[in-house]
């Protein structure tokens, strides 16, 4: 049996995909943590305003999308930085708030209150992109609001054929940071759970943006290991990898998490070397992170040099490794010729 798929969310994963299928896709929707990174670059005094943003988010998307199969970009400060994308890059919008309410329990989500999916749709969005923390083990009343909210916003995609990628970010508030040992040693079943989860059909997601099950700073013998523990060996690692990609069906590719361009790599190779079945990256910060001081201290033009430089050949380091290591998204159909592209009046036939 053919697998059937909308026009609509057919197309718009292509438009996100590189001629092969893979989704390599550039990340820079981030809000708060960049403006504070900014400010934070200038000195102890340092400020950073919506200009700097948009200056910031315009210059890599100029400079970085010719090496892009799609760019993330929010609506708040990102908007028209979506002109100057290369012609043949995907655009995909975020349409959660950005952070979350720390007096709340929970690390409840909320969505832009000025937008919806038909809005997104109307200035360029061809995928549409949820950022949401989860504790797979927390409260069932924390959860339940969590798992309603995205079959709210999956029912919203699939009514405008627009596919949904997912960003769950695990963690756990009795256990600490979550850049600690004691989460590290917790995380691939977290991110297990997390991503079975998902994947049941209710919540209309189309691909599922995750991390990578382990933190390579506990990882022995990796080039993030930190030295302060050991959560687990390289083939335990390679484990988790495969474990994670046992949950799902569907299509899911691996975020950055602010990890360096060089540990990044190092595990989507980990990834491939155990089996793994991925279809690319949404990354981020391990493409431009270190123009951000460039930027704050030098100016525009001093960061149009750095992503020239430095910035090409980030990207085109992990798009190197993705070439060996990633799948098309079609695969997990059993290939492109085994889907049924339908109208989206016809889906129950």
């Amino acid at each position: 049996m053919k697998v059937k798929i909308t026009r609509g969310k057919f197309e718009g994963m292509n438009a996100c995909s590189d001629k092969h299928g893979v989704i390599a896709a550039l990340a820079i929707d981030h809000r708060g943590n960049l403006l504070q990174e900014i400010a934070m670059s200038r000195g102890a005094n340092g400020t950073a305003s919506a200009a700097d943003m948009l200056v910031f988010k315009t210059a890599v998307t100029k400079t970085l999308t010719p090496y892009a199969s799609a760019i993330l970009l929010d609506p708040e400060y990102g908007l028209e930085a979506i002109s100057s994308r290369s012609p043949a890059t995907g655009v995909m919008l975020a349409y959660e708030k950005s952070g979350y309410d720390f007096s709340t329990k929970g690390r409840l989500p909320d969505l832009l209150p000025e937008w919806s999916v038909r809005r997104l749709i109307g200035i360029g969005a061809q995928a549409i992109k949820i950022l949401l923390y989860y504790n797979p083990l927390d409260e069932e009343q924390i959860n339940m609001v969590k798992h309603v909210y995205i079959e709210r916003i999956g029912a919203e995609c699939t009514a405008l054929d627009v596919p949904f990628f997912l960003e769950p970010l695990v963690y756990d508030d009795a256990l600490g940071d979550e850049k600690g040992l004691a989460f590290a040693r917790r995380k691939p079943e977290y991110v297990a759970r997390t991503m079975q989860e998902f994947s049941k059909p209710q919540y209309g997601v189309d691909v599922l943006k995750v991390e990578v099950p382990v933190n390579p700073a506990f990882m022995a013998g990796s080039r993030a290991f930190s030295g302060e523990g050991v959560a687990y060996s390289r083939q335990e690692a390679s484990e988790h990898f495969r474990t994670i990609a046992s949950t799902t069906t569907m299509p899911f590719i691996f975020l950055s998490a602010g990890v360096s361009n060089e540990v990044f790599c190092e595990m989507l190779e980990l990834a491939a070397e155990a089996g793994v079945k991925f279809s690319g990256v949404l990354c981020g910060r391990a493409t431009w992170q270190g123009g951000i001081s460039v930027y704050a201290n030098e100016g525009s033009p001093a960061l149009d040099r750095w992503l020239a430089q430095q910035g090409v050949q980030n990207i085109q380091t992990i798009n190197t490794v993705l070439v060996h290591c990633a799948l098309p998204w079609w695969d997990v159909y059993e290939g492109k010729d085994n889907i049924e592209v339908i109208e989206q009046g016809n889906v129950s036939q």
